[in-house]
This record gives structure tokens, sequence and C-alpha cells, in this order.
């Protein structure tokens, strides 16, 4: 079968303060749904609703900058898991595909062994952890595991895990699947910073990490020729304030050889017809 693109994006944390968390998953949502990725290969599980909170001065908003130029919870978002559906255990079921027998089709992870599969996850974490909602933690071993499991099931070709987090770093240390390539926002005993502070909104509304990666993934186009090593040489220590690391020791392919639009883009290619194509039906048929 032909190589298929799937994204899981994940904003684990709930409460007005972490509006940013929530403008982080969208800035990648909107990213690679301009790439090409539909709607249909892309599982979005957002913890809270920040465009409904009611200390929203903008309703049914959520920017990522404070000029607001761009609206990211448009009527064109489909959020797959919100609020309270948004677990520990919903996660791994998602990844491993083990659900309960009425869970909708839009709410798995319909892959196979031919699928590139871009994980994106923001929110709270220590190291080796991170917090989903506000109550519960899932481990760096829990995830690797059920990697492994996927790998078992062939459900993945290849595997780009990016978190902006807090000791992002340490989320990938036990990964021992092959093919799979880690990116984290900051190393172990780093925090990831918020970006800036909207004055109409009150609260800082996008992470460092993610508005520096938008301004990359801007440039980048379906056919692009930029590569894994161009986005994590692309960020500043200094601006961050934080040193991202990428991990690729499981990985068949170096960094350098490895196109972000493997992941981060539909895989599908433009067929063009070089003559015209017979439109009118002769009489008899339907």
């Amino acid at each position: 079968g032909e190589r298929n693109n799937w994204a899981v994006l994940v904003e684990t944390s709930r409460y007005w303060y972490n509006y940013r968390h929530a403008a982080n998953v969208l800035t990648f949502y909107h990213t690679i749904k301009r790439l090409g990725i539909p709607d249909s290969h892309i599982i979005l599980m957002m913890a809270d609703d920040m465009a409904c909170n009611p200390r929203n001065a903008r309703p049914g908003t959520v920017f990522n900058e404070m000029h607001h130029h761009q609206n990211l919870y448009g009527e064109d978002v489909e959020v797959d898991y919100r609020g309270d559906e948004v677990s520990v255990d919903a996660f791994l079921r998602l990844l491993t595909g083990k659900h309960t027998p009425n869970t909708a089709r839009s709410k798995r992870l319909l892959t196979d062994s031919m699928s590139n599969i871009f994980i994106f996850l923001t929110g709270h974490s220590g190291d080796e952890f991170v917090k989903f909602q506000d109550w519960e933690e899932i481990t760096s071993t829990d995830i690797a595991d059920a990697f492994a499991q996927m790998h078992s099931q062939r459900r993945y070709k290849q595997i780009f895990w990016l978190s902006d987090t807090c000791q992002a770093a340490t989320l990938q240390n036990q990964f021992y699947s092959p093919e799979i390539i880690a990116l984290g926002s900051s190393r172990k005993k780093e925090n990831s910073y918020s970006h800036h502070v909207d004055p109409e909104i009150g609260v800082a509304i996008v992470d460092r990490f993610t508005f520096n990666a938008l301004n990359f993934l801007n440039l980048i186009k379906p056919s692009s020729s930029k590569t894994l090593k161009n986005f994590i040489d692309f960020f500043d220590p200094r601006s961050l304030n934080s040193n991202p690391e990428m991990r690729s020791d499981l990985f068949s392919q170096l960094p350098s050889e490895t196109l972000i639009t493997q992941f981060l883009a539909a895989t599908g290619r433009m067929r063009f017809q070089d003559r015209m194509l017979q439109m009118s039906a002769s009489s008899g048929d339907a």
C-alpha cells in the first residue's frame, strides 16, 4: 500500500491560565491541514475549551499572537476528544487501537504498516512524565510501551514525536521501538517558556517553541526539501531559554535526510492531464 500520513495532536492541560497550550496544539493543527493532511487523518485532543471559557474576552476564539490575525478556533476545527475525554487511558487506547466497541470511527487512529504518524503533545511535564488534565500522569515508559505494541501490531511505518513542555526531551528517554524520531522543546531540568502575554486576553497565548516552529513551518510547502535537521537548527536556544533536543538513534534515516513533509504533509501526488478529457456522454450512457 501507499504511505499515508496521520497526526495525533494532544493538549493535556485545562484551566484558563493554560490558554497557550490550546494555541500551541491548534497552531500545529492548522499547519498540517494547510499542508494537506485531512481532518479524517488528524486526531485532535483538547483537554479544555478555551474558546468558550467565560474569562475569554473574545468568546469563540483562540489566538497565538496578540494582533489576532487568525482565529485558530474557527468553524473548520474538528475536535475529536474534548474535556474529560482527554485522559491517559484514552490516549493509550488511541495509540494501541484497544477501543471499546462503541468508539466512533473519528476517535480511532486507523493506521497501518505504511503510515507515518506525527504526534505533537503540549502541556505540563516533569522528568519523564506529562500531566493529563491536572490529576493524572503518563510516563515515558507508558508511552514507550504503547509504541512497542503499535510496532508489533504493524500500526506504523515511522513516528515523529514532538513535545512542547517543560523537560520535554525526557519524555522520549524510554522509547525503544524502531523507526521513531523524537524532538523535545527543552532538556532535563529546563522549562519551556511562554512567548508573550496578550494584554486583552490577559494570559500568555503561545509558547516560545511553538511560536518559533510556526515561523519555520509557515515557509514550508508540500514540495519542500527542508529536513528535520533544518527544523531543529532553526531554533535559537537564547530566544527560547531552553535547548531543543532530538533523539534519532532508533530511526533508520539521518535527520538531515528526513524531510519534514514526510510527516507534516499529505502524501498524495497531484496528477495533471496533458490532454483534454472527453466530457460529453454519448447517447444511452447513464
